[in-house]
């Protein structure tokens, strides 16, 4: 039998759950696929196009707005926020964790606000949080992926500073039970979290970011490449990452289909290719192997884990009704 000192210790876990449940649910309920319908009944097409054009410019469009959405749900929520400029340089994409956010996805979204914003019907009528979660779902398909459907009803954020970014989101060396609070805290489950990180089947990212992996991993024992890493992975990334290399050089995060969203990620994992500690930890850490394996024998299994994920993932501390605004220019509120 429970005591009621042991139901009293566990109260403010029971809180914190049933805030994240209700949170979710508020989200849920206020947003819509057909949000727009009378408002801006094409506003898809419009964002899709938009997307596509700046795709064909650069493929870099596709994990740069990606990994945007990313960073700005995880950062007082998804409320396009992280677009927001500030002349001091205390903004959110001023934070060291978001000076690596490549600046075509910030076009992407800029792009696809100007395209909307020239109907006549939809002018000032969109906001950018919206626009960028279609965005995003646009990417995904330019890819290679699954195509799903999008909430809608968001309104952009007026806030966003340097602060708000601290210890906000996951960093490369992170394990699995720091990736799993982390998402936790977003209402987010485990196998959520293995779904989103297979978004790095078309990232990038920079050789500092995992260098410890291939030089300096252990000094104490004299190892110096992460034994769950790939021997002959881990020598090709020397030969791309010398040490002193230039900090701009920019390494795949998908050695094998870097520029296809698909399931190979996990078949890379598998094999000891995951770049990122925190990549590699989904396949050595026993509670997550299962999944990672499930991803990587069925790409359905993927694309729908996927999908849900990014649903769930839209809904995180949203602004709805007066709560936000419109903005006009996306990188400063009205």
């Amino acid at each position: 039998m429970t005591s009621p000192r042991s139901f009293i210790l566990a109260l403010p876990a029971i809180v914190l759950v049933l805030a994240l449940f209700m949170t979710t649910v508020t989200a849920q309920s206020k947003l819509s696929t057909n949000f727009y319908k009378n408002s801006c009944p094409n506003v898809e097409s419009l964002v899709r196009s938009a997307v596509n054009n700046k795709f064909r410019q650069t493929f870099v469009t596709a994990p740069a707005t990606l990994r945007l959405f990313f960073h700005d749900c995880f950062v007082r929520g998804c409320d396009a926020s992280v677009m927001l400029s500030s002349p001091n340089g205390n903004a959110e994409k001023d934070h060291p964790d978001n000076l690596s956010l490549a600046g075509d996805g910030f076009d992407t979204v800029i792009k696809a606000k100007a395209a909307v914003d020239r109907d006549s019907r939809c002018r000032n009528k969109v906001s950018c949080a919206d626009i960028l979660a279609l965005a995003t779902r646009d990417v995904v398909v330019l890819t290679g992926g699954q195509s799903y459907s999008v909430e809608l009803g968001r309104r952009d954020g007026r806030i966003s500073t340097k602060a708000s970014v601290q210890r906000q989101l996951p960093h490369p060396n992170f394990n699995l039970n720091q990736l799993n609070s982390m998402f936790a805290s977003h209402g987010l489950t485990q196998k959520d979290m293995i779904a989103l990180s297979g978004a790095h089947s078309i990232g990038f990212s920079h050789c500092s970011k995992m260098s410890n992996r291939i030089y300096n991993f252990s000094p104490r024992t004299g190892r110096t490449i992460d034994p769950t890493l790939n021997r002959n992975y881990a020598l090709q990334l020397r030969q791309m990452c010398p040490r002193n290399v230039d900090p701009r050089i920019a390494i795949n995060m998908d050695p094998t289909t870097p520029r296809t969203f698909d399931n190979a990620y996990y078949k890379n994992l598998q094999q000891g290719k995951g770049l990122f500690t925190s990549d590699q930890i989904l396949f050595t850490d026993n509670r997550s192997k299962s999944v990672v394996n499930s991803f990587a024998s069925s790409p359905a299994a993927f694309n729908k884990a996927f999908a849900d994920a990014m649903t769930k993932l839209g809904r995180v501390g949203v602004l709805t009704g007066t709560q936000g605004e419109i903005r006009k220019d996306c990188t400063r509120p009205n």
